[in-house]
């Protein structure tokens, strides 16, 4: 499992090694890995030309100490300094001993866009806020340069916490993070931001109490997937009712059925208007036209995909004591209070649309700080929340712990439907018998992984995903 630390514990974490360690041994470790993954980028270091933009900070040091080691084996370094008298004196010694020169910032736009690659060292895990006014130009010149970029421990600019970007933030096409991950680091907007994420390991040791966010990877999916064993029956594989489509909405039916179908669920049950277009297309289903209370035992519901106006079917779902998975309409047509009354688990799976209007702000404001917004809509409904977007975040029942990013997502699903399949998938784990949290990450993770599959680099329709995340299943049993 990927981890990522707030920057109050990575700092107690740094501490707490500095006082066992020589002096500057830490910083020689993240330098040593810096310069690595900047000699494994450029592939040949040799007479590349190399512009370090260098605040204040560690990072600073980290850039400096890492373009000591590429002048060495022969690179043309230069320092380009945002804060001279507060530059990092032994990294800048350094990098003079080893070749390499020092500049203010006059004039230096022209040597980064002659670069061949540009280290962003320019503000470090305690920066807020976007770029300072004399930082923003060099930011540019970087990326009309068209030099590699690589960013120090994350891309300056973006709020290392929470994901967010308030301002100008510097893009990188590689982030070497030191000891762990950071929020930013795997949540959109800044996620965009960092390229392609490198850790390098400087021997932190981390609290497991402690994680802001975790990232499931395949060996813990697989560990979560229900199996049948040999005695197993259809009902003891659990029973999944959908209560979604309507007459005129009756493919959200389908697509709903089709994703709980392949998510380990023994039965599925459908109620609802679109009854004859699931049959039509998955005979196996167990239709029902009496609605949730007649319709059988379940483990679990999923509501609301499709759903219209039916706020009588969502309110009949929501007073059971199984799991519930609130989608969709069924969001929005669900009375809050009684989100919060059960006794029984929910999980709702909002976009940052829907999600807005739950929380009574504007698209934007969900888009540009999701970490935030998943949690508060997680305490606010006493319920898991799973928010749907470019990263998919995962907040258990009232917003405290670990958030789950799902690593696997791809741009093709946004399509319509593709919400839909999700949605019966998650709710068939739940019937499984996965927790919340589970199951809206296993789903998550399945359903990111079937996308990228199916397509393959090109579009795909919501059905298809469906179909895809059996493929999808036996990639993470390996």
């Amino acid at each position: 499992m990927r981890t990522a630390y707030s920057v109050e514990t990575v700092r107690a974490a740094e501490r707490e090694l500095m006082a066992r360690l020589p002096d500057g041994t830490l910083m020689q470790r993240a330098a040593a890995g810096l310069a690595a993954a900047c000699a494994d980028l450029l592939g040949r270091v040799y007479g590349r030309r190399i512009a370090l933009l260098v605040g204040s900070g560690d990072n600073g040091g980290d850039a400096l100490y890492a373009g000591a080691r590429l002048a060495r084996r022969g690179a043309g370094v230069t320092a380009i300094l945002l804060t001279p008298e507060r530059a990092h004196a032994s990294g800048l010694a350094a990098l003079r001993r080893a070749g390499g020169r020092a500049v203010g910032v006059t004039g230096a736009e022209a040597l980064i866009e002659r670069a061949d690659l540009v280290v962003d060292g320019i503000v470090g895990i305690g920066g807020k806020g976007g770029l300072r006014p004399e930082a923003a130009p060099l930011a540019a010149a970087a990326e009309r340069s068209g030099a590699a970029v690589v960013a120090v421990d994350l891309p300056s600019g973006v709020d290392v916490e929470t994901g967010e970007v308030r301002g100008t933030a510097l893009r990188a096409d590689l982030t070497v993070t030191f000891g762990t991950h950071k929020p930013g680091l795997l949540i959109d907007p800044a996620r965009e931001y960092a390229g392609v994420v490198r850790l390098v390991d400087i021997g932190l040791a981390l609290p497991n109490d402690a994680v802001e966010l975790e990232a499931l990877q395949h060996a813990d999916v697989a560990r979560l997937l229900p199996l049948p064993a040999a005695e197993t029956d259809k009902y003891r594989r659990g029973v999944v009712g959908i209560a979604a489509g309507s007459a005129r909405y009756p493919g959200a039916a389908v697509l709903a059925v089709a994703g709980a179908l392949r998510g380990g669920a023994g039965a599925v049950r459908y109620v609802g208007p679109a009854g004859d277009a699931v049959i039509a297309r998955f005979p196996e289903t167990l239709v029902s036209d009496g609605g949730p209370r007649k319709a059988g035992r379940v483990q679990a519901w999923v509501v609301g995909p499709g759903a219209g106006d039916d706020a009588a079917t969502v309110a009949e779902v929501l007073a059971t004591d199984v799991p519930v998975l609130l989608d969709a309409d069924g969001l929005r047509l669900a009375d809050p209070a009684a989100v919060r009354d059960r006794t029984a688990p929910t999980l709702m799976t909002p976009h940052a649309g829907e999600a807005a209007a739950l929380l009574g702000v504007a698209r934007e404001e969900v888009e540009a700080a999701r970490l935030a917004s998943v949690r508060e809509l997680a305490a606010r409904y006493a319920a898991t929340v799973l928010l749907k977007g470019s990263t998919t975040l995962v907040a258990d029942a009232g917003g405290g712990g670990a958030v789950r990013v799902n690593p696997t997502g791809t741009g093709w699903l946004a399509t319509a439907g593709s919400g839909d399949v999700l949605s019966g998938l998650a709710g068939s784990l739940l019937a499984a018998g996965l927790t919340t949290l589970d199951a809206a990450s296993v789903a998550a993770y399945l359903h990111g992984l079937s996308a990228r599959f199916t397509a393959d680099g090109a579009p795909v329709g919501a059905h298809d995903v469906a179909e895809g995340i059996g493929g999808a299943w036996r990639d993470v049993r390996g």
